[in-house]
């Protein structure tokens, strides 16, 4: 499966003499926007820009016409997934790895939206901040998108699957997935 490569800011790194300096290094994954509408779903490519930034997903999300449900799922760097609901209150968001806030400009964002403090540098532990239940009226209840999330062996793109798969969108995601 071929995926989107945009640029983005790593974490500064030492180079010679003590000098820091910003390097720049492509980002890999899919941005995909859902939309179901008239008991139909249907899945397309986000402009690669959202898998970097937060509010270019949403300004994203926010062009999609729709009455019915829309959302966006960013798998990023085979480490992380983002899952955004736009809504008139703001976004809700879920970041499947909060400790990818150290690494990422995207995951950072999220946490700052949320009002969320981003973990220590030393803890490697793995867990999701945002709304479990971002999903629940989609037909996938909170508890069982902790489980997915829980799946630490699975790649973001395969626990996106099954959250595809659990809203019953599985079909069109994986063959937008294939084009991509």
């Amino acid at each position: 499966m071929r995926r989107f490569g945009r640029t983005v800011r790593a974490p500064d790194r030492p180079a010679e003499y003590g000098v820091r300096m910003a390097v720049e290094e492509p980002v890999t994954g899919f941005a995909v926007a859902v939309v179901r509408e008239d008991g139909r779903w249907r899945c397309s490519a986000l402009d690669p820009g959202a898998l970097t930034e937060l509010d270019a997903a949403i300004t994203e999300l926010g062009k999609l016409r729709s009455t019915g449900a829309s959302f966006g799922l960013l798998a990023v760097d085979d480490e992380f997934f983002v899952i955004v609901r736009p809504s008139p209150r703001g976004p809700a968001l879920l970041l499947s790895d909060a400790a990818a806030a150290l690494d990422y400009d995207i995951a950072a964002d999220v946490l700052d939206v949320l009002r969320v403090d981003p973990p220590d540098e030393e803890d490697d532990s793995v867990w999701p901040e945002g709304d479990l239940e971002i999903l629940a009226d989609l037909g996938l209840p909170g508890p069982e998108l902790e489980v997915i999330v829980g799946e630490v062996d699975l790649y973001p793109d395969e626990q996106l699957q099954m959250v595809a798969q659990r809203c019953g969108f599985g079909s069109e995601f994986a063959k937008l997935l294939d084009e991509l």
